[in-house]
């Protein structure tokens, strides 16, 4: 099943700046084959189900071998079987109906 998902990884414990483990996290993102994108608030990942949660875990794990003794981790999962769409799809599809 392909999902859609914007998640945050909030490191606890290792000071005011987060970008350190927030890269880090995106490197084991994209070294399991996703193609991250990061907004203000998260990072937007798609692609089979099984293979996002086994990368969501890697990260986690990489922050905490990061010296981050807590994580807090929100997940946003968006899921469609009757045909397939990305976030482009659905960001275009909005896009159209503001022009009209």
């Amino acid at each position: 099943m392909k999902v859609s998902v914007d998640l945050s990884l909030i490191p606890i414990g290792v000071g005011v700046s987060l970008s350190p483990s927030i890269a880090t996290a995106i490197r084991v993102l994209k070294s399991h084959g996703f193609q991250p994108v990061t907004h203000g608030h998260g990072t937007a990942i798609e692609g089979e189900y099984d293979a996002v949660f086994a990368a969501i875990r890697a990260a986690i794990e990489a922050v905490h071998s990061g010296g981050a003794p807590r994580v807090s981790t929100s997940i946003k999962l968006s899921s469609r079987t009757d045909r397939e769409q990305s976030d482009a799809d659905r960001v275009a599809s909005v896009e159209r109906r503001l022009k009209s």
